[in-house]
């Protein structure tokens, strides 16, 4: 017999002790889907028969499965559950995640329950309990769908329990395997003319009747129609929209979600004591001229109606009066409820409508979301929802969407059929200035959509720190359109004398499936993003503070404008803006302060008195006391003060207002209309290499990582640079943005040299004992941390290229650096 499960759901396991629970579950669903009672007990008591632990043995159980439940997962419970009370628990749950929840009983004989547990040495007790057990199921078997279980099924035999078969079905919503394209209508409220036009506008070909009455349309190869609900009520012809759709669904060729108007449609063909208000007294008076057959087919068909669906993997979502993420996919009355009537505060407007709330500015998932119900003039995207009900019942428009293309088509109404009780084309609020920011954009916990690496997370206390360095140190906000990421490090090398050696960056991309990597010369000065206009600009740091106060930032990006417009990039790429990554340098052009107060002091206190210390060392010595250990321990250690000092002078150069000063451009971001992260890196450094003036070059090689000989020349070129005392090298994959099998692969990894790394982390941490510690260092956050700002920066590279709303692009620029406060280790 087939047992038909909803997937997801919470399926609730009943039977007295003995009866089979355990091996059916495993019997029948994965290890990881069953929650056992007994396992919890032993969780919690070290002993699964411990009665006296249940308590918390429940509490733990229940918190796992409403994890479980809250990511859409099947979960089963297998405990006796033979009680009202214990189940009324579990129904609540399923319940509270907005799953269905199901009964497997299992009431076998009594003898059978008593044999079983007679051959397990752990289960000593008698048959009493068995028939207690038996006692409390039979008092309840028969109103288990009182108690809230949506299915039931009861097993009264071991051949029944033999003979069963689980049946996993998807929920009546999840349609995610229709990947359409869809042409989405809104509200049509009995409007057959206008929905004629609009479908003949959207090239599909009416079918009609002997009557001439349309009852199919037929669309474009490939295309499918689907309605927001609401088809009924207040217009002239509910009856022939009605026969027009119902074809249309019969066909194949149209979904319909319900509507409110629908559901009190069906109440009313049913003789329910409804109001006819609202329209519905007119969609009666039509239908009364139609035949019985008629009536009862439009009742079996309102009735019938999913609240929502899911559709094109999850990709879109279709719900009369929309539907939050956390309701996507769900089951439940709530969810029913607040796909027809969406939420209300309570209130009524001045015109007693109630006030509902405006989920869709809360809303940040990744579906989109389309639905109607309340109309509006005109349609407008808001954070990826869209109502599509203009109204045209009340003399506006009927409106569709074409998806995935996203365009909108509208017929104009006929006439007015239905005065709106609210003005259709209410006062507008004051619409926002696109370029105004507001704290209410980044305060608290956020959830920001990426294209290329999902949701990225920001917790409150993340975005207060972010605010107050954006309030007291950053440049005006209106100019802040990027903030690059954090850089990984390479993997912890394994050779004995370095932490970092570029083999392993090599090695990472090549597993990765990159063939061809560029390694490009780590300049030795500070991060920094060219914010370059035709008439102004800013040069800031990673953290989005100005380089240099004025005059001296004016002059800098007075001398950069000067040079991009000389190599005529503005007319290239039909630009007035340009947003470039780069170095600038020296290190202590911006960080002579932390040069002077952390590195120097440092460098000179320890070279100081290391060297006072080894001459005295030396002349004990010579006077035959026996320092011989400690004098060759202090010469290392004044041989790595030496290297540290030297290690950080390398950074530091004269400078004289821009004379000493240079910018390293390694990347072309964004401009106007377009972003260049599908740019292999030589196409950004051969456009780069035109720009003169305070502009340097960036040194770079291509390594093929299957090649031998090219992966020796890169650790060479490498050796090479950090002999002389450069940084080292930063591996990319030369396609620039990379997907791997996993997802989002690193866009860059470094690989410092030994002596760099001295300014990192100290100078002794060459010692053996010193670097067989730092080989344990943990890059898991840091690698997390980078992947999670790279996908926020091209995410606001995109947005401004679009030139969509500046606090659109600014949200994402203020989650990288509200990242930026996550615990990781610094000097990774």
């Amino acid at each position: 017999m087939d047992l038909k499960i909803p997937d997801p759901s919470l399926v609730v396991l009943i039977g007295a002790s003995g009866s089979g629970k355990s091996t059916f579950a495993r019997a029948h669903f994965a290890p990881t889907q069953v929650l056992s009672s007994d396992y919890f007990r032993g969780l919690v008591a070290d002993d699964e028969n411990d009665q006296s632990a249940s308590g918390a043995a429940f509490d733990v159980l229940h918190h796992v499965a409403g994890k479980r439940l809250e990511a859409g997962r099947t979960t089963v419970v297998d405990a006796t559950n033979v009680q009202r009370t214990d189940r009324a628990h579990l129904v609540e749950l399923a319940k509270r995640h907005d799953v269905l929840p199901v009964a497997i009983v299992l009431d076998l004989p009594e003898h059978v329950c008593v044999a079983r547990n007679a051959e397990r040495p752990d289960r000593d007790f008698g048959a009493h309990v068995v028939r207690r057990h038996r006692a409390a199921l039979r008092k309840s078997v028969n109103t288990l769908g009182r108690e809230g279980f949506r299915r039931v099924h009861v097993l009264r035999s071991q051949a029944e329990v033999d003979e069963a078969v689980v049946v996993r079905e998807p929920l009546l919503n999840d349609l995610r395997h229709e990947t359409g394209p869809f042409d989405v209508i809104g509200d049509v409220h009995g409007c057959r003319a206008e929905l004629e036009d609009l479908l003949t506008d959207l090239g599909y070909a009416l079918v009609r009747d002997e009557a001439g009455r349309p009852v199919d349309a037929v669309p474009p190869a490939g295309r499918r129609a689907a309605f927001v609900g609401d088809l009924v009520d207040r217009g002239p012809d509910t009856p022939g929209v009605l026969r027009l759709v119902m074809g249309m669904v019969e066909a194949g060729r149209a979904l319909v979600v319900c509507g409110n108007h629908e559901q009190k449609l069906v109440r009313a063909l049913r003789g329910r004591d409804v109001r006819g208000g609202h329209g519905l007294a007119e969609s009666l008076a039509q239908l009364a001229n139609e035949d019985e057959g008629f009536r009862r087919r439009v009742e079996r068909f309102c009735d019938g109606l999913v609240a929502h669906y899911v559709l094109d993997g999850g990709a879109l979502v279709i719900a009369h009066a929309g539907l939050p993420e956390r309701y996507h996919g769900r089951a439940s009355s709530r969810v029913r409820g607040f796909a027809l009537y969406g939420d209300t505060t309570g209130e009524t407007d001045e015109y007693g409508l109630p006030v509902r709330y405006p989920w869709a500015k809360d809303y940040r998932g990744r579906a989109t979301v389309l639905y109607g119900h309340t109309p509006t003039p005109e349609v407008e995207w808001v954070n990826n929802t869209l109502c599509l009900d203009t109204g045209v019942v009340f003399g506006g428009r009927l409106t569709a969407l074409r998806y995935p293309e996203r365009e909108v088509v509208s017929v104009p109404a006929r006439q007015v059929w239905y005065e709106p009780v609210r003005p259709l084309v209410a006062p507008a609020e004051p619409a926002r200035e696109p370029d105004v920011l507001s704290i209410d954009d980044v305060a608290g916990r956020r959830v920001i959509e990426t294209a290329r690496h999902g949701r990225v997370t920001v917790r409150p206390e993340q975005a207060a720190s972010a605010l107050e360095v954006m309030s007291r140190f950053a440049v005006d906000p209106r100019v802040l359109l990027y903030l690059p990421p954090t850089m990984a490090p390479t993997a912890t090398s394994r050779r004995p004398d370095v932490l970092e050696h570029p083999e392993d960056a090599f090695a990472e991309y090549r597993d990765a499936g990159v063939r061809e990597v560029i390694c490009q010369e780590k300049h030795m000065g500070s991060r920094a993003v060219l914010h370059l206009r035709r008439d102004s600009g800013v040069v800031h740091t990673r953290t989005g503070r100005a380089f240099f106060d004025p005059p001296l930032g004016d002059e800098l990006v007075a001398a950069l404008r000067e040079e991009v417009t000389r190599a005529g990039l503005w007319e290239e790429f039909d630009t007035d803006w340009l947003l470039v990554d780069a170095e600038l340098m020296p290190w202590n052009a911006k960080a002579a302060g932390l040069v002077r107060d952390q590195y120097a002091a440092v460098g000179a206190a320890a070279t100081g008195a290391l060297g006072v210390a080894v001459e005295a060392l030396a002349a004990a010595g010579a006077r035959g006391v026996d320092v011989a250990d400690l004098l060759d321990r202090t010469t290392r250690r004044l041989g790595n003060a030496t290297g540290y000092r030297d290690a950080y002078l390398r950074y530091c150069r004269p400078t004289d207002g821009l004379a000493g000063v240079s910018v390293a451009p390694f990347q072309l971001l964004a401009a106007r209309g377009r972003t260049f992260h599908d740019r292999d890196h030589r196409w950004h450094l051969d456009v780069l290499s035109r720009l003169g003036g305070l502009f340097a070059p960036t040194r770079h090689l291509v390594v093929d990582t299957t090649d031998e000989a090219q992966v020796a020349a890169g650790v060479r070129w490498w050796e090479e640079l950090t002999a002389a005392g450069g940084e080292g090298v930063v591996v990319k994959p030369l396609a620039n943005l990379v997907r791997g099998p996993r997802g989002l692969v690193q866009p860059a990894l470094k690989v410092r040299g030994r002596e760099y790394l001295r300014i990192v982390y100290g100078p002794d941490y060459t010692e053996p004992a010193n670097l067989e510690r730092l080989r344990k260092r943990g890059l898991g956050a840091k690698r997390s941390l980078a992947l999670r700002e790279y996908a926020l920066g091209l995410e606001a590279l995109e947005r401004a290229a679009r030139d969509e709303p500046l606090w659109r692009v600014h949200e994402c620029v203020f989650a990288v650096l509200a990242l930026e406060s996550e615990p990781v280790d610094p000097r990774l």
